[in-house]
């Protein structure tokens, strides 16, 4: 199967075209830099596009059948000013906007777009379990992910099959939130993050890899579909899951004004809660390799 991904190089992105191209699959990364020309080292070749020009080099799409678009500017990377909060929603908005297209004008579109989204489409939802029925949230990641998810529209009105699937907080040592978490813990300064009651929704990275493929695959699957493991856990109890298997102290907390002072209006995605279900996927068959945080942080680790 010919495949097309965006965010290649990303935590996500670069572990798909990994479990692709073992199965034998072709993978076309975008790329916005130069394209190199023919096949790279792990078989993989480029093309071109430019999510803010909102362009897209379609003949790298010719023979796809099926988009993977992971591609975003990462909400952990910098404070949240007013420009940077501009460069999140409009890598996500006008990307998917122009991938989306792309796809319409075809002469032979993709069989699917899976065009990523996040349980922060939520927004803050405290303690109460939600799915792929619960409204949307009103804060501002709520906000962008709306926009993000209806900017594929072009692609759905030509027949191609969109699924958006909402990812929670991926377990890797690699990147991401838990990519900052891990050297804390093992140097035995980790602890929870401001009353460690909000729930963290979590999936392993290789779940979260199956669940992308699956979401391919199945024919079934249109629309959102969150990819959170099955038993959201509250920051203190993912803090003591950690402590556990790294074998360390967590006698360390961040105050909730502290995090609020030193990250700023990106402090509510850290203390907020999300307890997201990932009702579609048990209800379509999919089987989790990793059932519990702890199952998840040795898959990190390696054990």
């Amino acid at each position: 199967m010919r495949f097309a991904i965006t965010g290649s190089s990303g935590l996500i992105g670069s572990a798909l075209v990994r479990s692709l191209l073992a199965d034998g699959h072709e993978v076309v990364r975008l790329v916005r830099r130069e394209v190199r020309p023919g096949p790279r080292a792990d078989g993989s070749t480029e093309s071109g596009w430019d999510p803010n020009r909102q362009w897209v080099d379609t003949a790298g799409l010719a023979g796809v059948e099926a988009v993977v678009h992971l591609a975003g500017a990462g909400v952990g990377d910098r404070r949240w000013t007013e420009s940077y909060k501009r460069e999140i929603r409009d890598s996500r908005v006008l990307g998917t906007s122009a991938l989306a297209e792309a796809c319409a004008q075809l002469e032979t579109p993709p069989r699917v777009l899976v065009s990523a989204s996040a349980v922060g489409w939520y927004g803050q939802t405290g303690d109460r379990e939600i799915d792929e029925l619960s409204p949307p949230g009103r804060d501002f990641l709520a906000r962008v992910c709306v926009e993000w998810e209806e900017s594929a529209a072009p692609a759905a009105e030509v027949g191609v099959r969109v699924v958006h699937p909402r990812t929670g907080l991926v377990v890797s040592e690699r990147g991401g939130a838990f990519g900052r978490l891990f050297p804390l813990f093992k140097a035995g300064l980790g602890g929870r993050l401001g009353d460690g009651r909000q729930y963290w929704s979590w999936i392993s990275l290789r779940d979260e890899i199956a669940a992308l493929r699956f979401l391919v695959e199945n024919e079934a699957m249109e629309g959102p579909v969150n990819l959170t493991g099955p038993a959201p856990v509250t920051n203190g109890e993912l803090t003591k899951a950690l402590g556990r298997v790294l074998g360390r102290p967590t006698l360390f907390a961040v105050p909730g004004p502290a995090l609020k002072l030193a990250l700023g209006e990106m402090a509510v995605e850290v203390i907020g809660s999300h307890r997201v279900l990932p009702r579609r996927l048990a209800e379509a068959g999919f089987r989790f390799a990793d059932t519990s945080p702890e199952s998840a942080i040795r898959a990190a680790l390696g054990r």
